[in-house]
């Protein structure tokens, strides 16, 4: 059964840290590239950050770069986002996504609400 687990969402005052975990099972996580999702009420969903299967490259969105950092560590099937910085827009549900072409599948985690005000 493929699971894809996030954690680590919360409140947190602007300029406040956070760091998200989304724990994966069921399939073969290093042979998966790995993203983070995020979405805010009545906005579409948008990619905030991507990690290739072995972590040699990433990337980000525009409105994320230089304060959030994706990474993986394969030998615990778990991808990671850390936050800094963190403003107001920034709040949103954070999604994980799994994808593999050469499996043809695409995975999603139920998300984690990560909510920035003071």
């Amino acid at each position: 059964q493929v699971q894809l687990v996030e954690s680590g969402g919360g409140l947190v005052q602007p300029g406040g840290s956070l760091r998200l975990s989304c724990a994966a099972s069921g399939f073969t996580f290093s042979m998966y590239l790995m993203n983070w999702y995020r979405q805010a009420p009545g906005k579409e969903r948008e990619l905030v950050a991507t990690i290739s299967s072995t972590s040699g490259s990433t990337n980000y969105a525009d409105s994320v770069k230089g304060r959030f950092t994706i990474s993986r560590d394969n030998a615990k099937s778990t991808v990671y986002l850390q936050m800094n910085s963190l403003k107001p827009e920034d709040t949103a549900v954070y999604l994980c996504n799994a994808v593999s072409r050469y499996y043809n599948k695409n995975y999603w985690g139920q998300g984690t609400q990560v909510t920035v005000s003071s």
